[in-house]
């Protein structure tokens, strides 16, 4: 293809007919609600654990060495194992359970991949709100992983394949604000949760995970089917009237036909984790580990995990600890609508860049002023300027982070893997998103002790390697259908080496043609 892949006259991949109908975007708004479960996780947890009652009862050692031992370091007041599995088991049970929802997405279709994470989610709040020990915590913890993984691992894919192409990025960063939302739904209900006489508010924090995990679970039963989904399970004539459903028209037959010989060639698959690992599958493959592992190593699960934990640290007071975080999670959720209105406007490859470097900037301006004040002792106290300071910077890197790492780390994996591995592709996608969460929730209040201020310069320099790896290797997916992505490979520099002709299947082939003949508005561009 001399380095070049098909667009059309706008840069775009090849337009099909149809617009954004009113039954696409509420089926898109109840499927994003999933990610609902995964932010009120997130957000609750770092809230409860920096709760006095709370540590009293589960971490008794903890809580006497915040509140009793002078001689520890401020930056390890709140360092321990027990106290961080806490959080980070979780994650670990995520990233197992995504293996088993990539079959149940597969086999019985994205929608019950939903429901099934909803269900165990309930089961888990109601364990962790009624915990007697910390045995019934984490088993708490671990139910409530099973579930997140289910819905992360079937909601980006759902919303990828019922969008249209050319506002797929839009649609699909729903999933991304409804995460923040309930980031902020956690630590609005922290702050008020830890007022409660008698030292019993925790429960409900624990417990009220239950609404999420309620809506989601209800939500799925109404949803359809996607195209794709129903292709792949062989349901020809149902996925043929539900894709004139959702794009509004019956001028449907050529985006029916892509469906259609990407499902043919799918099903000569039939081991999709042995074939992912083929030379062709390499770019995707690469991104599918990368950008999950990058998304977590910019720290941001640092300040969403343990924001209030954080702040105490840093000499804040428990109700401006619990209240600063709250602040980070109405800028999260705010941020997040500029990428919904720019992603498909400006690209992907444009809010990745300006994102890494605004929070490059950020990450070095909070170490230092940290260790102006702190050094490496721990011994000192914030002014309420200073402390705005701290928590000003913090926030503009949350914004950076919310416009960019995070919504696109879902976005990209979801609309880059040809139906055939697709369900392989996205597990992998979620099972090292968890597992790097559960390792940097693990390790993060240790490395906080040792680090200390340098905590944000190790950061810091992920986010600038994360940054290089985008500008050279990341090529724009905007606008491109999810079965013509691979034209977007194959005209990359370096990731076309690995994709031959025949790889291409007979839609993108013709699409090929034409392009090279110059007709209409397709033409051959460098990507």
């Amino acid at each position: 293809m001399a380095g070049g892949a098909i667009v059309n006259a706008r840069g775009d991949g090849k337009e099909y007919p149809g617009n954004m109908t009113l039954f696409v975007f509420l089926t898109c708004l109840v499927a994003a609600t999933g990610g609902l479960i995964f932010g009120y996780d997130i957000g609750i947890s770092g809230g409860v654990t920096s709760m006095d009652s709370f540590l009293r009862k589960f971490f008794p050692a903890v809580f006497r060495k915040e509140k009793q031992d002078t001689s520890t370091n401020q930056y390890c007041k709140f360092d321990s194992q027990l106290l961080t599995t806490f959080t980070s088991s979780l994650y670990l049970a995520a990233l197992i359970a995504s293996f088993l929802a990539s079959t149940v997405t597969r086999v019985f279709g994205r929608k019950w991949s939903m429901f099934g994470g909803g269900v165990t989610f309930l089961v888990g709040a109601a364990l962790n709100g009624a915990a007697k020990n910390v045995a019934m915590l984490i088993v708490g913890r671990i139910l409530l992983g099973i579930g997140v993984g289910f819905a992360n691992q079937s909601v980006p894919v759902y919303l990828s394949e019922m969008a249209p192409a050319k506002l797929r990025g839009m649609l699909n960063i729903g999933f991304q604000l409804m995460i923040t939302i309930g980031i902020l739904a956690a630590n609005l209900i922290n702050y008020g949760t830890a007022k409660i006489k008698g030292g019993w508010g925790w429960r409900v924090s624990l417990a009220l995970a239950a609404v999420p995990a309620g809506i989601i679970t209800l939500g799925s039963l109404f949803l359809p089917d996607t195209p794709n989904s129903l292709i792949e399970r062989g349901h020809d004539e149902k996925a043929r009237s539900m894709l004139c459903k959702i794009r509004g028209t019956d001028d449907i037959l050529d985006e029916y036909a892509d469906l259609k010989a990407a499902s043919d060639e799918s099903k000569t698959v039939r081991h999709p984790w042995r074939n992912i690992v083929q030379s062709r599958y390499r770019p995707q493959l690469t991104m599918a580990i990368l950008i999950p592992f990058f998304q977590q190593v910019t720290g941001i699960n640092v300040i969403m995990f343990y924001a209030p934990v954080l702040f105490k640290t840093l000499g804040f007071g428990n109700d401006a600890s619990l209240m600063s975080a709250v602040i980070t999670g109405l800028v999260n959720v705010f941020a997040t609508f500029v990428s919904i209105f720019t992603v498909d406007k400006l690209g992907r490859r444009k809010l990745f860049l300006q994102g890494g470097v605004q929070m490059i900037v950020c990450q070095v301006i909070v170490g230092t002023l940290i260790a102006i004040k702190f050094g490496t002792s721990g011994e000192g106290h914030l002014s309420h300027t200073y402390a705005g300071a701290v928590v000003a910077f913090i926030c503009i890197y949350v914004a950076g982070f919310a416009w960019s790492w995070g919504p696109l780390g879902w976005l990209v994996p979801s609309e880059i893997f040809p139906l055939e591995i697709r369900s392989a592709g996205q597990s992998i996608t979620v099972s090292v998103n968890m597992l790097f969460t559960f390792v940097i929730a693990q390790a993060f209040l240790a490395l906080l002790c040792r680090l200390k201020f340098g905590l944000f310069y190790f950061f810091g320099g992920w986010v600038v390697l994360m940054t290089i790896f985008v500008a050279f290797f990341m090529p724009e997916t905007k606008g491109v259908p999810i079965e013509e992505m691979v034209l977007v490979w194959k005209g990359h520099w370096f990731w076309g080496r690995f994709i031959a002709d025949e790889d291409i299947h007979v839609g993108s082939k013709l699409e090929l043609t034409n392009g090279k003949k110059g007709g209409g508005a397709a033409a051959v561009a460098t990507v």
